[in-house]
């Protein structure tokens, strides 16, 4: 196993760990459970849950892996905060959507060499690139395992009041 072999491989089970335990603690909680705020007056678990959703989704597209699924998920988790929407998806629709896009994603991961996890990714010119090779999808899957555990443990801070 090569260096690269074996660095990609233990950041891909990191990111599965997240999204496993992260999958198991939101899709363990009720649709009322889902509505409470993760601290008075913050967002609620439902709107971090989808949020993380939207965030996952638009790794597709970013990594050049396809297409987003569920661009819809945007304006109601991400462009907009909070109770924008009254209620924009119930807990078992979004625990559909959590799955159907991790699965996609997973999928796609697994398909990467360590080569490819080292290639750019899209939001990087291919000049910018040149200067700055760290801007490869192996960094975004990086940082955005950190942004999925950073947002679990908000999550965990609601858990006595679930």
């Amino acid at each position: 196993m090569t260096t690269e072999t074996s660095l990609t491989d233990s950041a891909l089970r990191g990111w599965k760990l997240n999204i496993d335990r992260t999958g198991k603690f939101f899709g363990a909680l009720s649709e009322e459970q889902l509505l409470q705020e993760i601290a008075p007056g913050k967002n609620r678990l439902i709107y971090l849950w989808g949020h993380l959703t939207a965030i996952n989704d638009a790794l597709l597209p970013l990594l050049g892996l396809g297409q987003r699924l569920h661009p819809e998920l945007d304006a109601m988790f991400v462009s907009n905060p909070d109770r924008s929407l009254k209620k924009p998806l119930s807990g078992e629709e979004l625990k559909r959507v959590w799955d159907e896009t991790n699965d996609a994603l997973w999928m796609a991961f697994s398909r990467l060499s360590a080569t490819e996890w080292l290639q750019k990714h899209t939001a990087v010119s291919e000049e910018d690139f040149k200067q700055e090779p760290y801007r490869n999808r192996f960094t975004i899957l990086l940082g955005r395992t950190a942004h999925l555990a950073y947002h679990f443990g908000q999550a965990k801070l609601a858990e006595h009041r679930t």
